[in-house]
């Protein structure tokens, strides 16, 4: 069974220097755009993380320093990315926790805005382990009875993501053979900021951490208007920073 595409969806994998969406950079990006006429563009690059890559984290995905040394920084294909994945819908493995959301902080630190408001955004780990706990080899043998050779390159892992996808909405009718199906499947996950610093609760946006977890950011904002500051010059991602001021601004014009 094909998934019904209204619109293109981009299907994104990363190979990156690490896990902390704060300051850890692209080594390696491919997107596997699929339209609805179910043909497939891809874009792939090395990229230049502007920072040692450890060595921990070379031995996963094989890419070294000697490697990138002669690549792309980010900011110079940035533009070139978001206008590949314009009007796409988006999907990934574990993409909403992380791959998109760094992408994110990649496309702020190069100053440019991407409006997530009205995409789709299909995590094919999550209907994985709501169905089937295992990880992206495992998922790849059991929906494709395929092994997943070259696993952290990244082209072959948004590919094989993709493949998943196709094969979970043939295992399971309730999933239907559309994003819009899928993702209500899954369940819409409001979201603040990616790094999850901040969450709904009835509606309303709470710190998710430290001493003032669970209280509403705006109180916390009108009675120490000093934690807003430590916060900007703090160790926190470029999109938790960018929300935060868009709860600090909407607190001023309420106070006024």
């Amino acid at each position: 069974m094909n998934i019904q595409l209204v619109r293109p969806i981009a299907v994104l994998d990363l190979e990156t220097t690490g896990t902390n969406l704060a300051i850890d950079r692209i080594v390696e990006i491919a997107i596997v755009k699929i339209s609805p006429d179910g043909s497939r563009t891809v874009k792939r690059k090395i990229i230049n993380p502007d920072m040692k890559i450890p060595e921990a984290a070379s031995a996963i995905h094989g890419i070294t320093n000697e490697m990138v040394k002669d690549a792309p920084l980010f900011r110079t294909v940035a533009n070139e990315f978001k206008q590949f994945i314009e009007n796409c819908d988006l999907a990934g493995y574990n993409s909403n926790r992380f791959d998109w959301p760094l992408l994110m902080e990649e496309f702020l630190r190069s100053g440019l805005e991407f409006d997530l408001s009205q995409r789709r955004m299909i995590d094919v780990q999550k209907v994985f382990h709501m169905m089937e706990p295992r990880t992206l080899g495992a998922a790849y043998k059991f929906y494709c009875n395929k092994t997943l050779d070259n696993a952290h390159s990244a082209e072959v892992d948004a590919s094989a993501t993709w493949e998943i996808l196709l094969a979970q909405v043939e295992k399971y009718p309730q999933l239907g053979n559309s994003i819009d199906t899928i993702n209500q499947f899954l369940g819409d996950e409001p979201i603040v900021d990616f790094a999850r610093r901040f969450v709904f609760e009835n509606g309303v946006e709470v710190f998710n951490f430290g001493k003032h977890k669970g209280r509403p950011v705006t109180d916390v904002l009108k009675q120490e208007p000093q934690y807003y500051d430590w916060m900007m010059k703090g160790d926190f991602p470029m999109h938790t920073k960018q929300k935060l001021t868009e709860i600090f601004n909407r607190t001023l014009l309420k106070k006024a």
